[in-house]
């Protein structure tokens, strides 16, 4: 059951986990209503000791998708001592790449000011994203354009991210009125480069943990390999761990509460 608790805020207990819900964290882009909002899952124990932070960011192309679809992602996670932040973000064709990342990253410093409110701890910041949302939590952090210290990143976790090498993409396949990709990229060569996480790695990059099916989209599979080799110049220890999953399998795994994801990702967050 749903219960409003004024402020625009909803709450929902399930399994001891905690739901705050359209939390407004200050992004609207300008000529567009709605401003986007974000969730936040915490757990019981958040209430004895400050719990690590993971910000999922889910994907959809650029052009699709909303939080509320991976309620139970969110719930999943916060079972395993974190509290787990759940932005939504515009989409194309009302926003570009770049006005999607600086949202992502306005969900960052909202989490930074804000999050210890909830459980969590704003020194340990991770964050995650699948697909378009694998793209926007690597730009957000890595390009400077965005305003992130990388320093408040404990680290990043790649699920089958796509996008990693924009440049290399578009240039084989420029951009058409097709799934809005000329509105999310523009014709311009040097914006590719710029939504491109591949060009932003060095030795300031949080450390990064990769996810990648191994049954994904051939542009996936090519771009995080490349992506992989570039970083290892920076985390020589970095690797991809493969899953024999296809695209939209590696997400919807994490709607099952005992995938073995959850455990692999808060050992990462305790090393």
């Amino acid at each position: 059951m749903i219960m409003s608790l004024g402020m625009g805020l909803l709450s929902i207990n399930s399994c001891s986990i905690t739901k705050t819900n359209a939390i407004d964290y200050g992004s609207r882009i300008e000529g567009i209503k709605e401003s986007p909002k974000l969730s936040v899952f915490s757990n019981g124990n958040s209430k004895q000791q400050l719990q690590p932070v993971l910000i999922f960011v889910y994907g959809g192309n650029w052009n699709s998708g909303k939080k509320e679809r991976y309620s139970y992602v969110g719930r999943n996670f916060a079972k395993h001592d974190m509290v787990v932040v759940t932005p939504d973000y515009t989409k194309s064709p009302n926003a570009s790449y770049k006005e999607m990342a600086q949202q992502i990253a306005s969900s960052i410093l909202w989490v930074k000011d804000n999050i210890q409110k909830y459980g969590g701890d704003p020194e340990r910041i991770y964050l995650t994203g699948h697909s378009a949302g694998g793209h926007l939590i690597a730009l957000a952090v890595m390009n400077p354009e965005y305003g992130i210290d990388p320093n408040l990143i404990g680290g990043i976790i790649l699920n089958d991210a796509a996008g990693l090498d924009m440049e290399t993409f578009l240039k084989n396949n420029p951009p058409t009125a097709d799934q809005n990709y000329a509105t999310t990229w523009t014709h311009n060569p040097e914006e590719w480069a710029a939504a491109s996480p591949i060009n932003f790695l060095n030795e300031n990059t949080p450390k990064i943990m990769m996810y990648t099916g191994e049954n994904s989209y051939n542009s996936i599979i090519s771009s995080n390999k490349r992506f992989l080799d570039v970083l290892k110049q920076f985390q020589p220890e970095a690797a991809i761990k493969w899953q024999d999953k296809s695209h939209v399998g590696m997400v919807s795994q994490l709607f099952w509460p005992w995938n073995h994801r959850f455990d692999e990702v808060r050992e990462f967050m305790r090393e």
